[in-house]
């Protein structure tokens, strides 16, 4: 069986090649694989399919997860009444986290430093303050 890449080439390919057909024959000919591809790469995904489940932490790695899943061809879903940073996916576990989710470690990894740096800018700036919470006072109770 091809490789999911593989086949993800030709049919970028075949879109360019439908898209320029000159003739009519050629356009259905490039349409009809296109269709056979497209109903394979259905076909090979849904194949040892799992439905999984992620809680990301905040909105904005919703965002990013979502906009990888749909890069790649996966069709994020929530159950109704799930949290919004509740997101599910049916795909192939080993290949969702070896594409999506380790480009999503790195893009959140980023996100996270950059708000970082802009907190701790906005902070000093700002607020004329370190902001650090290591050494706040403790209230002495009962006294």
């Amino acid at each position: 069986m091809e490789q999911t890449g593989d086949i993800r080439a030709k049919l970028e390919k075949l879109e360019a090649l439908f898209a320029r057909g000159a003739t009519a024959g050629e356009r259905a000919a490039a349409g009809a694989a296109l269709d056979r591809l497209t109903s394979k790469m259905t076909n090979a995904t849904d194949e040892g399919a799992t439905e999984l489940q992620y809680s990301l932490p905040d909105r904005w790695a919703v965002r990013i997860f979502v906009a990888l899943c749909r890069k790649h061809g996966v069709k994020p879903y929530r159950y109704p009444r799930q949290r919004r940073t509740t997101v599910m996916v049916r795909v192939q576990p080993d290949a969702f986290e070896r594409t999506v989710m380790s480009e999503f470690k790195t893009l959140h990894g980023e996100l996270v430093a950059y708000f970082q740096h802009t907190v701790d800018h906005l902070i000093a700036d700002a607020m004329r303050s370190d902001g650090d919470d290591s050494n706040m006072e403790t209230p002495q109770i009962g006294r």
